[in-house]
């Protein structure tokens, strides 16, 4: 049986389920295909995957970012993964407490990003601060994973809202 998002979010008093962090290349109906068989969480070598909300597979990223290997995928014998859409729909968003934009010296996110979508261009007379290109970031989130001070977030981007003249 489906499991009802509205209702679920009714009962946490509206606040919004961890069910967001979902794997790679799956949607919100994760709920109505997945059997909760945990397939995927025990392929994945990164080990980001896990038994989260309602059974579901959550991902989870503290000791690793998701290096898109497809390897939960290939596991599920269900319908759940579409590897010809995007892997995630959210991407990388460095946060005002970052240590960079403190003036302390740090580089970690960047070092982390395969895809090199973190930059830090030189500033005159400060610490480079990073610069998010989310035209190449991915969310895998290996930034996430390995920022001391928990300075990156990971957010959809905001669609441009088409103007009315």
């Amino acid at each position: 049986m489906p499991v009802s998002q509205n209702r679920r979010s009714f009962l946490r008093g509206g606040r919004p389920s961890a069910s967001e962090w979902r794997p790679p290349w799956t949607t919100a109906s994760i709920t109505d295909v997945c059997t909760r068989c945990d397939r995927c969480v025990e392929a994945c070598p990164e080990n980001i995957l896990f038994r989260g909300d309602g059974g579901f597979p959550q991902i989870r990223f503290t000791g690793e970012g998701c290096t898109l290997c497809g390897e939960c995928a290939k596991a599920c014998p269900e319908p759940v993964f579409d590897l010809t859409r995007e892997a995630f729909p959210w991407r990388a968003v460095i946060r005002d407490h970052c240590l960079a934009k403190a003036n302390i010296h740090c580089s970690t996110c960047r070092d982390a990003c395969e895809t090199s979508a973190i930059r830090f261009p030189p500033k005159l007379g400060h610490v480079a601060v990073p610069e998010v290109t989310l035209e190449d970031c991915t969310g895998c989130g290996a930034c996430v994973a390995v920022c001391p001070e928990d300075a990156i977030g990971l957010e959809a981007p905001q669609t441009e809202s088409p103007s009315y003249a």
